[in-house]
């Protein structure tokens, strides 16, 4: 019989369930041959019940990842239900639709077993430097330059691996070693993450999750359209205008507060790009419901029930929700502003608590190149500042909202045969106010034999830097540049001469209030 469950023992439980996840990404990271994995966290795991519903996050992660991982477990139970699977399958996809908007992130996606039968499902996103294509830039006009496309499918049956789809990922990608490496880092994670979970159920007496489930959600949901109930109703708009790639791209921003719900609608943003720097609607959810979470209740789990009462729309055919064969690889560009443009409206309701605007998306370096006699591709992060709160200064060279970690420049040069001769804060780059905005960094790569390379820009805030608040000055805009001079664009491939290399002055968050003088 089991035990009833009193809120003693569902706080425990829920406290064990949390290590578990959590233990699950740091498995990913302790295992996985990437550096975006093992060292910057670019990743997401979590725990679903049968019917999809995310239960439980792992801190470790970024909301990009998870909460795309949280509607990609529909698409899993949709292709291949529950009672189809058998002890030791796992399912693996990169769909962009499905998951997490682009092909370098791959999806692997574990059913537990207990007694016989399907009680639970372990999933994980992680992003991989190179899946094939032109690589990881907005440069293709559609999916099918972008790179290596693996629909819904068994990756292991059983417990054997397949090696007809292992092999075909080997034949497709400029690293095997470390895609194959890392998938099967995924595939080790969600089951050492099985064996935990039936550890914590025998240990509770518990036949599987779903009360379990029923109530955490429950709960969450309750606690988000509480807080949700403590705000005024109203709408309230915002706009930006981000660098685009052939053109500045205007969002638009609508967020309604109806009682206990939250309405985020994006009708009137831009149409979609020639390039890959368009969003799914899967990516578009995530991050501004992220906004929304953040602001509203960041204390509550990240779960089926918190994501509840916050509908996302944006129109079909717009920047924020293309269709299929759009280019998306580069979709992290627009989607990590989402978040700033969901506080900017949230900045009427809640003004003690909104910051300025921050540089938002992460300036992450991709190089390809061959120096000394040896090929590389590599991907670290870098971090601008993020914008000034209303009782403090903002963070330097910290990535928000993404919560990627830089990856330490000993890494770097050891994965790869590149020297970062500088790695610094940017003096002056935060907007003055009367609290200022972080500051953003300046960061000097070449190769180590001053060979030749190629550089994939995915950078923004170069024409509009990160706005004030409340009177705060902007921030800095972001410069690049190579160490001789030439101006660079801040996307897409581009060549960097043998003996030169790359300069880059990443932005800084605008200031918050009037500085004392101004």
């Amino acid at each position: 019989m089991t035990a009833p469950l009193t809120p003693l023992r569902r706080q425990i439980i829920w406290s064990r369930l949390i290590a578990v996840v959590e233990e699950q990404a740091r498995t990913l990271m302790r295992t996985a041959f990437s550096p975006t994995v093992r060292e910057a966290g670019d990743l997401s795991a979590g725990v679903f019940d049968l019917r999809g519903r995310m239960v439980a996050q792992a801190v470790t992660g970024t909301p990009g990842h998870v909460n795309s991982l949280a509607a990609a477990a529909r698409h899993f139970l949709a292709a291949r239900p529950p009672e189809t699977l058998a002890p030791g399958d796992h399912l693996i996809t990169n769909d962009p639709w499905m998951a997490s908007g682009h092909l370098h992130d791959i999806t692997v996606f574990s059913p537990v077993f207990r007694d016989g039968q399907p009680v639970a499902f372990f999933g994980c996103t992680c992003h991989q430097v190179d899946i094939g294509g032109l690589g990881m830039g907005p440069d293709a006009r559609s999916i099918f330059e972008e790179g290596l496309y693996l629909p819904i499918l068994p990756i292991m049956r059983a417990g054997e691996l397949n090696t007809d789809v292992i092999a075909i990922i080997r034949g497709n990608v400029r690293v095997p070693e470390a895609v194959i490496g890392d998938i099967m880092a995924y595939i080790t994670a969600n089951e050492a993450s099985g064996r935990l979970l039936n550890g914590l159920l025998d240990e509770f007496g518990l036949a599987d999750i779903e009360a379990l489930a029923d109530d955490i959600i429950a709960t969450s949901e309750r606690g988000m359209r509480d807080a949700i109930a403590a705000l005024p109703d109203g709408v309230w708009h915002n706009r930006m205008t981000l660098d685009g790639y052939e053109a500045p791209v205007e969002l638009k921003v609508a967020l309604t507060i109806a009682g206990d719900a939250v309405e985020i609608d994006f009708a009137g943003s831009a149409p979609p790009s020639r390039h890959g720097i368009n969003l799914v609607m899967n990516y578009t959810d995530a991050y501004a419901s992220y906004g929304v979470r953040a602001a509203i209740a960041p204390e509550i789990p990240n779960n089926a029930g918190s994501l509840a009462p916050i509908t996302v729309k944006a129109p079909p055919g717009s920047i924020l929700n293309v269709a299929r064969p759009a280019p998306v690889c580069a979709r992290h560009i627009i989607g990590q502003f989402l978040p700033e443009l969901v506080l900017g409206c949230l900045a009427d309701v809640m003004p003690d608590l909104i910051p300025a605007e921050g540089a938002a998306c992460n300036w992450g370096i991709q190089l390809r190149g061959n120096a000394e006699g040896r090929p590389f591709e590599i991907l670290f992060f870098n971090a601008g500042g993020s914008g000034a709160r209303p009782s403090r200064d903002g963070l330097s060279a910290t990535a928000f909202p993404s919560g990627i970690r830089s990856i330490p420049v000993e890494i770097c040069e050891t994965v790869a045969p590149i020297v970062i001769h500088r790695k610094e804060l940017r003096p002056g780059s935060g907007g003055a106010g009367s609290y200022q905005g972080g500051l953003g960094q300046i960061v000097e790569v070449s190769t180590i034999d001053g060979s030749p390379f190629q550089l994939f820009a995915v950078f923004d805030r170069v024409a509009n830097p990160a706005r004030g608040r409340a009177g705060g000055a902007d921030g800095a805009a972001g410069r690049l540049a190579t160490l001789n001079g030439k101006p660079l664009r801040p996307k897409g491939l581009q060549d960097v001469a043998a003996g030169d290399g790359i300069r880059l002055e990443l932005p800084g968050g605008g200031g918050f209030g009037v500085a004392e003088g101004g």
